[in-house]
């Protein structure tokens, strides 16, 4: 990969700006590939802005590189490509949109016969999202969640032999840092459920207010 600051870069309205560039070297993801459509870079969904037989450049917005490991990438850093799933393509996984909630601290990598298993810290608010047997995506990586221990703020995740071969989480290292995304489905039931768990608060306040003034 290549991160650049560029500070000619043309804006919406024609003037000049500045701004980061990722360029990714890469092949199969770029197969059909076409100025506009979307990868997922290290599970970051990013917008191809110019390819060629090689490589693919991004934009990457501010709000990306807070939240994200991209920042750090530097020349020879390995990472996860997906292209996107076509509408009418059979979904054998889980919904991942590409949208990175934070990023989490590897903490330990233990090899159990075939499979690796890997323990990461998340941000403390995103634990309450993080269930046994949910799944989490890890760089790009759509994962079933072993045990999570909000008590003490961790999860863990093992990997097949077969995944290991394909993505760069078993090259990483204790203490790297890797792109998290919980399931959004998650959030919106949290959103709902404290909504309505607002309205049953304001209910039982009232009912309790008239069973005093009885």
């Amino acid at each position: 990969v290549r991160l650049e600051k560029r500070t000619a870069l043309p804006l919406w309205d024609g003037s000049i700006g500045e701004g980061v560039e990722l360029e990714v070297a890469a092949t199969t993801v770029l197969e059909g590939a076409y100025e506009g459509c979307s990868i997922a870079v290290n599970g970051v969904c990013l917008t191809a802005t110019r390819f060629d037989d090689k490589t693919a450049c991004f934009g990457l917005a501010p709000e990306t590189l807070r939240r994200t490991n991209l920042e750090a990438a530097v020349p020879g850093t390995l990472v996860n490509l997906e292209r996107a799933l076509a509408a009418d393509g059979r979904n054998s996984g889980h919904f991942v949109q590409g949208h990175v909630d934070e990023v989490g601290i590897i903490e330990a990598m233990t090899p159990d016969g075939e499979a690796l298993t890997v323990r990461v810290r998340p941000p403390p608010h995103l634990m309450a999202y993080i269930v046994p047997k949910g799944f989490i995506c890890v760089d790009g990586t759509s994962l079933t969640v072993c045990e999570a221990d909000p008590a003490k703020g961790w999860f863990d995740f093992m990997l097949v032999a077969y995944t290991q071969q394909h993505i760069t989480l078993p090259k990483k290292a204790v203490g790297d840092k890797v792109n998290l995304e919980v399931d959004v489905t998650a959030k919106y039931v949290e959103r709902s459920v404290g909504a309505l768990a607002a309205r049953v608060a304001e209910l039982e306040a009232k009912l309790a207010a008239m069973e005093q003034r009885q």
